[in-house]
């Protein structure tokens, strides 16, 4: 029996709430590294987000596998309000006053988290479409393999993702700021780097929750 199918009340909320929390704590980080471009000479590859990124949507297919496509889409819903709660409170930090020695420090902040809200802005955009389309891309494939393959699923529905959010995060966050070439770079770069994170860590590491959540609760659901 699936893990998704079972009734509320037998399953432990701990395994639900570690790889909510761990997916939008993973999916902060990432804004905030965003801002840091990588590159090789003078031609910027992709953001530094782009390193813990794969890992938010890999716990997306964990929580899809496990319970099913409307809870994580509640939780991708959730992880969009404390992304916006980020900024809000970053930027309380900006306005608020300093002393005159800790300038340097406070220049540094406000450089780092004015330009955050537009990273996020950009993220929260192509996130949504790009978190959405996963999930439900891993349900149908697992309705189309009845339950089988998940690697399939996991790559498969991350390959669908990114197409709607690395090009739209990359447009939206970094448009004006580098060369039209540059921005291609970076969508292909990105886009590649994401699918070979997912598929040398993230689904071998999707494998390794999935069973380990099943094993360590099957008692629970067993009938």
């Amino acid at each position: 029996m699936s893990y998704s199918t079972h009734r509320a009340g037998r399953v432990p909320d701990t395994p639900l709430l570690v790889i909510s929390g761990l997916l939008i704590t993973l999916y902060v980080c990432a804004n905030i590294m965003a801002v840091k471009l990588i590159s090789i000479g003078n031609i910027p590859l992709f953001d530094a987000g782009t390193i813990t990124f794969p890992f938010a949507y890999m716990l997306g297919d964990v929580l899809t596998e496990l319970w099913g496509y409307r809870t994580a889409r509640n939780v991708i819903w959730l992880a969009f309000g404390c992304n916006l709660m980020t900024v809000a409170v970053t930027m309380l930090g900006v306005w608020l006053p300093y002393p005159d020695y800790t300038q340097v420090t406070a220049q540094a902040y406000a450089h780092i988290f004015t330009y955050v809200p537009r990273i996020v802005a950009a993220s929260l955009v192509g996130f949504l479409l790009g978190e959405l389309s996963n999930a439900w891309s891993m349900e149908w494939i697992r309705r189309k393999t009845h339950g089988r393959y998940l690697w399939l699923r996991t790559i498969g529905s991350s390959m669908i993702g990114y197409i709607f959010d690395t090009g739209l995060f990359v447009v939206l966050a970094f448009a004006g700021t580098v060369p039209v070439s540059a921005l291609f770079s970076m969508i292909v770069a990105q886009y590649i780097m994401k699918l070979l994170i997912e598929a040398s860590c993230g689904t071998p590491l999707a494998y390794l929750v999935v069973i380990f959540i099943r094993r360590r609760f099957a008692a629970l659901y067993e009938s």
